[in-house]
């Protein structure tokens, strides 16, 4: 029995879906049970837990030979980041009691970096989970190409996607959450002992600039990047309800100046399958706009 926490999210879902095909059993860790009645009719057992709550995550973690970690990501994080400590310590607390056979927790590009941004939430928790005796494994996934999903309205109708990554031509890692999935899906059903970590980004790196030329290419239009200037970052996130921009911020520029990168550089990531193309025709179509069937059905 695998246990999978974030399976209502689209790595979590990925990873449970392949699970699944392989006839392995899941069962998916929820914080309603509402949200775990489609993974029951899939054939899923169903765990109610908080990723908060030691006690309840320790019962949803009992007997399963392995456990995947997806912890909630908070934007917008108090200072000393006390809401991602509460989680962290209450997974650790939940995994030192259930004793699973193994673990995999998605990570992050960058996690080694000293520099604190908004992704040194995942620094703590690789520190705090590092400790335990059993084995682990912390996947760290480039930026996700999903993210993207927040340009398709611009791009279609505007022709502009605005960008926070610069310069436009920079090429960035980025991953399909599906070859996350995948993945974490093969490292849970590994034997492995101790501590691995795993760096995964998509089969080349992207930059702002292949971003619009792969929307033009699917909506069938013009689309060009735009650079959002660095100056006007904080005022626009604290228009979005932002208390505090500056950890998100240096996130960007750890992206931007390259210091948030895959600690063995692009040589010593693995790579998946899944092109841009692909994910942003699936963004397209959600969106409830046809675009270039041609061109979407090429990627």
């Amino acid at each position: 029995m695998y246990a999978i926490t974030g399976v209502t999210g689209k790595v979590g879902g990925a990873l449970a879906r392949v699970l699944l095909a392989d006839g392995q059993p899941v069962r998916a860790v929820v914080r309603a049970a509402d949200k775990g009645h489609a993974w029951a009719e899939r054939g899923c057992e169903v765990a109610l837990a908080e990723m908060h709550d030691s006690a309840s995550l320790a019962a949803a973690f009992k007997g399963a030979e392995g456990v995947f970690i997806l912890p909630p990501s908070e934007f917008d994080p108090s200072p000393g980041f006390p809401e991602a400590r509460a989680v962290i310590d209450a997974v650790k607390a939940a995994l030192e009691s259930a004793l699973p056979g193994k673990v995999v927790c998605l990570s992050t590009i960058g996690a080694q970096a000293s520099q604190l941004n908004l992704l040194t939430q995942r620094t703590l928790m690789e520190q705090a989970l590092g400790t335990l005796s059993i084995p682990i494994a912390f996947l760290r996934p480039g930026w996700f190409m999903e993210n993207a999903a927040w340009d398709v309205v611009s791009a279609r109708d505007s022709g502009v996607i605005y960008s926070f990554l610069q310069p436009l031509d920079r090429p960035v890692p980025m991953v399909a959450t599906t070859d996350v999935g995948r993945v974490a899906a093969a490292l849970l059903e590994q034997r492995r002992s101790g501590r691995r970590v795993i760096e995964l980004e998509g089969p080349r790196r992207i930059s702002p600039n292949n971003v619009a030329a792969a929307f033009a290419e699917i909506l069938g239009r013009p689309v060009r990047a735009e650079a959002v200037p660095r100056e006007t970052w904080r005022e626009f996130f604290k228009s979005q309800g932002m208390k505090d921009p500056e950890p998100r911020i240096r996130m960007l520029d750890g992206f931007n100046e390259g210091w948030i990168e895959f600690e063995r550089g692009e040589a010593g990531s693995i790579k998946g399958e899944t092109e841009l193309a692909a994910v942003l025709g699936s963004l397209v179509k959600q969106a409830g706009w046809p675009g270039n069937s041609s061109a979407t059905m090429a990627a």
